[in-house]
């Protein structure tokens, strides 16, 4: 079996001049992938992961990497090749695995926890959820409270989430509730221990004799849930809110994961918006922009009163204070509102009107129309 070795550069996928620091990502990488948590029952994947902690505990440890280096195989495994123990015995071979359970070790190091060893009946956290939300505008600027409704992950309600028809339970007596089970090996006269899904409850811990006909034996469903969320003031479209403890529901004792609702907001017919500013165009005729003129301006807060001065143009910009959408988490203070101004040009004139324009248009002077003068005056400027 030796000889059928692969070198561990090309085990870890990493060049000989590999730093320390690729040589652990590499690692971890390849450790993620192939653990044995991540790929129950797949023993191509557990030998890999054997491959790969025996490759980094030798190119991790700068003394052994040179000698590695120098010697090959048989400069860290004294049972590699014949005669090699004699020369190479103090080198202690591969004692720094001490079975399989070393693995966890290195694993450990490289990820900060003994995650090889984790029960699968430990405590978890139940799935976070992403919901949608429509609400009106106006909704969006002083908030309200809605109803969101999603489907999430529950304890079966036939078997209050045990999975069993009568309630029965038993813990299963080949993994003794962890889920999972020690598997021995020899490899080059060497016994490597390995963590793998208990084959008696498939990594449950538990045996259920009578299963929920409800939930097949999983104890748990997927059902359609409503919940009030209240929408604070001033929220933007593409915003969320987060909802705790109103997600999936945790295994083992573990707490529910968390709802979070993103905010589409319709159009106004209207308004539009720009953070915390309201922009609202608004038309007025010729003789209301000519001669000014007392206007009612609808905001957030209803119509109000608002005088247009005498000879506005078209796209002139008015404020309103405090009439735009509040901050959140402080809606005391709000944006402003503005206005554009857009002078529309009167259609389907009868006869009389055109007449009557064409008389006033013939009483103008340059004074009237000042950026017409001086259009026309450069105009002429440019030709000549």
């Amino acid at each position: 079996m030796a000889d059928n070795k692969r070198d561990y550069y090309e085990v870890l996928g990493v060049d000989k001049s590999a730093s320390a620091e690729d040589i652990k990502k590499a690692y971890r990488k390849n450790a993620l992938k192939y653990h044995p948590d991540r790929n129950p029952g797949n023993q191509e994947a557990e030998e890999k992961f054997k491959e790969l902690g025996e490759a980094y505990e030798v190119l991790s440890d700068s003394d052994k990497r040179a000698k590695y280096d120098q010697f090959g195989f048989a400069g860290v495994d004294p049972s590699y090749g014949a005669g090699a123990g004699g020369d190479y015995g103090d080198f202690g071979g591969f004692g720094g695995f001490g079975g399989f359970g070393g693995f966890g070790d290195i694993f450990s190091e490289v990820f900060g926890g003994g995650s090889s060893r984790r029960t699968r009946n430990a405590p978890r956290r139940g799935e976070d959820i992403a919901a949608r939300l429509d609400i009106t505008f106006e909704e969006a600027a002083f908030g309200t409270e809605k109803e969101v409704s999603y489907y999430r992950i529950e304890n079966c309600g036939s078997c209050n989430g045990t999975g069993s028809a009568d309630g029965q339970v038993e813990t299963c007596s080949q993994c003794h509730g962890s889920g999972q089970v020690r598997v021995t090996q020899n490899m080059m006269g060497m016994a490597f221990q390995s963590t793998s899904t208990c084959p008696q409850c498939s990594g449950r811990g538990k045996i259920i004799k009578t299963p929920c006909s409800t939930c097949r034996g999983k104890a748990k469903v997927r059902k359609n849930h409503t919940v009030r969320a209240r929408v604070p003031a001033g929220i933007n479209e593409g915003q969320s809110i987060r909802l705790q403890g109103e997600g999936c529901v945790g295994s083992n004792g573990g707490p529910n994961g968390d709802v979070l609702v993103e905010m589409f907001i319709k159009r106004h017919p209207i308004f539009q918006r720009e953070g915390m500013e309201v922009l609202c165009e608004i038309p007025i005729t010729f003789t209301q922009a000519a001669l000014g003129a007392q206007i009612q301006v609808p905001t957030l807060d209803g119509k109000t009163t608002f005088d247009i001065p005498e000879g506005t143009q078209t796209g002139r910009e008015f404020i309103l204070p405090g009439k735009g959408i509040p901050q959140v988490g402080n809606p005391k203070r709000r944006g402003n509102q503005r206005i554009y101004v857009v002078v529309e040009t009167p259609t389907k004139l009868t006869k009389e009107q055109k007449e009557l324009l064409k008389k006033l248009d013939a009483t103008w002077d340059t004074k009237a129309t000042p950026k017409r003068k001086k259009f026309f005056d450069t105009l002429k400027d440019f030709f000549d």
